[in-house]
């Protein structure tokens, strides 16, 4: 079988400004690369997180563009999960659901300032996590 991974996840935003300051000060992550387009942040384990101006891509000679709220989960370890939702209080970001899995694992979901549904998930989730 051949080797395949998610190298990038996509997400648009209105304020480039405000979602940059949402994943660096709540979640944490590092700035890539930064333009009046996109944002490119390190989401870790060789993973980048694109946060694009909504609407900035459409005259791109591969235009993309995307509306409504999205989801995506950030994997975390389970020894951490206490910390993540003590870091979320602080920031006044507030959990929507906590999630116990079959499996064991747990998911934490909350949104950014776009709506964006976001999670943190232990292991435990799937047969592959």
């Amino acid at each position: 079988m051949l080797s395949l991974r998610v190298l990038e996840t996509a997400l648009y935003v209105d304020r480039l400004d405000r979602a940059l300051a949402f994943y660096s000060t709540v979640l944490d992550l590092s700035l890539l690369y930064r333009n009046e387009r996109l944002c490119a942040m390190d989401a870790g384990t060789q993973t980048v997180l694109l946060l694009f101006k909504r609407g900035a891509s459409l005259e791109m000679s591969t235009p993309h563009d995307g509306a409504g709220p999205l989801h995506m989960a950030f994997a975390i370890p389970a020894a951490d999960l206490a910390a993540w939702e003590d870091r979320l209080a602080a920031h006044n970001v507030p959990v929507e659901e906590r999630t116990q899995w079959p499996r064991g694992g747990v998911s934490l979901y909350f949104r950014d300032p776009d709506g964006h549904l976001l999670e943190l998930a232990t292991p435990g989730i799937w047969d592959t996590y």
